[in-house]
């Protein structure tokens, strides 16, 4: 398994490097390499899928959710620019690999899904490998994580129609909010957030990306 995941880090590097004008960095930081080679990628998929498990593409696990590619993953945890030791907020656990990335960087997760099966699922694999710094919620990710900001990053793993308000005032200063956005039928971008000292907040578009739609208040049009 590592040599395969070993290679899946070179195709990964290969694909920044492809994309460094787009991403601001054409290399891999040295947490988010050591992440990705440490966390068990296998072990977070369906067993009919883990074969797979090491392929550059996302994979189903479930309840129409999908494991992020790993190229996906890889950018999204380097985009939040967090240091060991920070807290950090997901929306959308889904099988929990992302999760457990972070935690592979040193940073607190706090992370929430919509879907009990796959919440239950992801607390008992992210326990069984030992991130118990992940803190895994099943819920509405709409209004965050309240009484656990602010947070040094927030990653968002669902397509959202608009940057949703509760999220960016949960973001300290300096802090940055990842987020896939757009319709659900349409190619989304990739966008990265920043909360200046000032409380003022600017955003860029990193890259087209395709993420399934993200469910509950953060999927509506009329939520704040």
């Amino acid at each position: 398994m590592n040599s395969r995941r070993e290679s899946l880090i070179a195709e990964i590097e290969s694909e920044v490097r492809q994309t460094r004008q787009e991403l601001g960095f054409d290399r891999l930081a040295p947490t988010v390499r050591a992440a990705l080679s440490a966390v068990p990628r296998h072990a977070f998929v369906p067993p009919a899928q883990r074969d797979l498990a090491y392929a550059n593409h996302p994979l189903p696990i479930g309840s129409g959710q999908t494991i992020s590619q790993p190229y996906i993953v890889a950018i999204m945890s380097q985009l939040l620019q967090c240091g060991a030791g920070e807290r950090v907020l997901e929306i959308g656990t889904g099988c929990g690999y992302q999760a457990a990335v972070l935690a592979a960087m040193g940073l607190a997760v706090y992370t929430v899904e919509i879907v009990p099966e796959l919440a239950q699922r992801a607390r008992t694999t992210l326990l069984e490998l030992g991130y118990d710094q992940v803190q895994v919620r099943t819920g509405d990710g709409w209004q965050g994580w309240p009484e656990a900001a602010p947070f040094a990053g927030i990653i968002v793993t669902a397509a959202a129609p608009r940057i949703p308000k509760p999220l960016l005032e949960q973001l300290r200063p300096g802090g940055r909010l990842v987020i896939p956005v757009g319709a659900p039928e349409a190619i989304q971008d990739l966008c990265v957030y920043l909360k200046e000292a000032s409380e003022e907040v600017k955003g860029r578009r990193v890259l087209p990306v395709r993420f399934v739609p993200v469910t509950g208040g953060l999927g509506r049009q009329d939520a704040p």
